[in-house]
């Protein structure tokens, strides 16, 4: 299975080229939206080139979480920590947006590895911004300290309206998925494609990843959760994290996988729609073709009978012929 990429491919692209074209002075206004309705503005002007305005607009969150001054909690703290020296946040952000960076590239370290880094970093403001409480919880876990919401359900945004739910115990946190899909199809897919996914955690090579469960009602842990933030017509999927699967640089792994899993399963419901259009396409085209060998020649047929001859038997030779 395909692990989405924590970053913008289209904004790691963008800033590469700007930074390799900045004696061009170029200007630049791009707009575009990617999955789970996060909206970039890019925008570079030719006064100067060296300052590039990179806006972020979030999906909307549901009323069951925390998101005060239009950010989640923590965002900003994470956001300078991320990339401290090199960007400025602008308030109030850009209208229509909920944060705006500006970016400096005279500051950006002249060794080339280092730059790619930071210029991937960037390129992952949505994970940085839209994971930053989910991070903050996970960091207790691996320190061990007690959490301000300890034992108390942490709803957290992660598509427009809809939130996923993180419950934080001194050992572990419990992360927990409502799965919702539009389309009655990609339901049936979806709710397929989540249970093989419960069966495979169990196979012997993934025994340290986070145990995975599945359900078609909600789990005791969402008990204290709004009835109107319950309503999954495929059901719900809880992690189970434990300190072994935040050590180290695991963290960062673990906040990208959990932040897209809703876009990791539907990136594989519609590639199994994908395939099975694929093979049906396939499939009635042979069928066509077997239709086609199995018609009759017709002009072959014309033929034959124009060139039939008939050959008049005498009363004689057709007695002898009935009798043979």
């Amino acid at each position: 299975m395909i692990l989405l990429q924590s970053h913008s491919r289209f904004l790691l692209q963008t800033l590469l080229n700007r930074l390799h074209n900045l004696e061009k002075g170029v200007e630049l206004d791009y707009h575009w939206v990617e999955f789970d309705d996060v909206r970039y503005h890019v925008q570079v002007s030719m006064k100067n080139p060296h300052l590039l305005l990179l806006s972020l607009s979030l999906p909307t969150p549901p009323p069951e979480t925390d998101f005060p001054g239009g950010l989640p909690s923590g965002a900003i703290e994470a956001v300078k920590a991320a990339y401290a020296g090199v960007v400025q946040i602008l308030d109030p952000p850009r209208d229509g947006f909920n944060l705006t960076l500006k970016l400096n590239f005279s500051k950006f370290p002249p060794d080339e590895e280092r730059r790619q880094a930071l210029l991937v970093k960037i390129a992952s403001v949505r994970e940085i911004v839209l994971g930053a409480p989910l991070r903050a919880l996970l960091k207790h876990l691996t320190s061990k300290t007690i959490s301000s919401d300890m034992d108390r359900l942490v709803a957290l945004v992660h598509r427009p309206n809809e939130s996923f739910f993180v419950i934080p115990q001194m050992e572990k946190v419990t992360v927990v998925f409502p799965m919702r899909f539009k389309d009655s199809i990609d339901t049936v897919l979806a709710t397929s494609f989540l249970q093989e996914f419960v069966q495979a955690r169990r196979t012997a090579g993934l025994n340290n990843a986070p145990p995975c469960l599945w359900s078609s009602s909600p789990p005791r842990e969402l008990k204290k959760a709004p009835a109107e933030a319950l309503s999954a017509n495929a059901g719900f999927v809880s992690f189970v994290i434990f300190p072994r699967h935040v050590e180290g640089k695991k963290l960062d792994r673990t906040v990208s996988s959990l932040s897209t899993f809703h876009a990791y399963v539907s990136y594989h419901v519609k590639c199994s729609e994908g395939f099975m259009h694929t093979r049906m396409r396939r499939r009635v085209e042979s069928l066509i073709q077997a239709l086609d060998r199995a018609k009759p020649d017709v002009e072959k047929s014309k033929n034959l009978a124009n060139n039939r001859s008939f050959k008049r038997l005498s009363l004689k030779e057709a007695h002898a012929n009935s009798h043979s």
